[in-house]
């Protein structure tokens, strides 16, 4: 598909999409101990802004369902996932997805996503959202990014607006989070508006 150029999935060995401290590149089977092991880690720290974690949320099985998942909905165009590496020691530090891609009249996907507790607010997720914008504008051809977050989410707020995304209002009860319907502030960003700098 045309949507797909530049794409590399499993199997490939080279990064996507490069930033001046980190890469994005597609998830691999090979990912899962140090993915299952940081999502462990940070649980705490990630399950209030997450939807709810199933029981298996970390087995290596649903790790593979979610890996063919992922494979599916960028072949269908429909979504696109990222892992986010640190490039001084490849060290997993988050990961990135474009989720609700839609074509027609209206071109646009939506934006998350997460770091692991030790990397939160150091930089390297905005470095990452600064990474793909680019790929979202140029390579998808979209016309615009929307992205949400919990009104509380100082952190998050913060990145999305140093990366360029206006505020544009309240959904009152838009996601499921942590097993709660719960308002999120909306946030958009247009091609044609300045792009993330790092």
């Amino acid at each position: 598909m045309a949507f797909m150029r530049g794409l590399t999935f499993p199997g490939g060995q080279q990064p996507i999409l490069r930033e001046r401290r980190v890469y994005l590149r597609y998830p691999r089977m090979s990912d899962y101990v140090v993915w299952a092991q940081l999502r462990a880690d940070s649980r705490a720290f990630l399950t209030p802004w997450e939807p709810q974690w199933t029981d298996d949320e970390l087995s290596k099985g649903a790790f593979r369902r979610r890996l063919k998942r992922y494979h599916h909905d960028a072949r269908q165009d429909q979504a696109y996932a990222f892992f986010v590496f640190r490039h001084e020691d490849e060290a997993l530090v988050g990961g990135v997805t474009l989720s609700n891609v839609r074509r027609g009249v209206v071109q646009t996907c939506a934006l998350g996503y997460w770091a692991g507790q030790p990397y939160a607010r150091q930089g390297y997720i905005f470095e990452a959202v600064a990474a793909i914008v680019p790929f979202i504008f140029v390579t998808l051809g979209l016309h615009r990014i929307e992205a949400a977050c919990l009104p509380e989410n100082a952190a998050s707020r913060a990145l999305l607006a140093k990366a360029g995304f206006r505020e544009e209002g309240l959904a009152l009860r838009y996601l499921q989070i942590n097993g709660e319907w719960r308002d999120h502030v909306l946030f958009g960003l247009l091609e044609d508006e300045p792009w993330p700098k790092v």
